[in-house]
């Protein structure tokens, strides 16, 4: 659009952005032509484990929680799996960051229940109708 010598607002219009956005555009075609223009691909920091530890993490993964020592249920939690990076790679990965790395291998992070084993389940009904009762 630049180069039809259309103006930045009347850019900013057509693509529904801000008339800041255009005239940055306008400053960086003038500068370096529509090469300056092009994508430099997707912002955020880039994942820090390499392609090839990646698939010994889907490896590690695979072989469930009790490989490594959760044996309490057998569910990979986001914390568990930033656990293990850290242990495996000596990498620091946060709850957030682990889950966008399960998702990018495919995965789905589990929130297990926290009920104890020994749950009584005919206590609790019973105990909710007298409280639901007294409410």
């Amino acid at each position: 659009m630049f180069e039809q010598k259309i103006k930045p607002p009347e850019v900013a219009r057509r693509l529904r952005v801000s008339r800041k956005s255009a005239y940055q555009w306008h400053q960086l075609w003038r500068d370096g032509g529509s090469g300056a223009l092009m994508s430099r691909g997707p912002s955020g920091s880039r994942c820090r484990l390499s392609p090839r530890c990646l698939a010994k993490l889907a490896a590690y993964l695979e072989q469930g929680p009790a490989a490594h020592g959760w044996v309490e249920d057998q569910v990979w939690t986001a914390a568990r799996v930033a656990t293990l990076i850290g242990r495996k790679f000596h990498v620091s990965y946060s709850v957030s960051g682990a889950t966008r790395l399960m998702r990018r291998l495919g995965l789905s992070p589990q929130v297990p229940a926290r009920r104890v084993a020994e749950r009584d389940e005919q206590a609790v009904v019973i105990r909710k109708e007298a409280t639901w009762a007294e409410v």
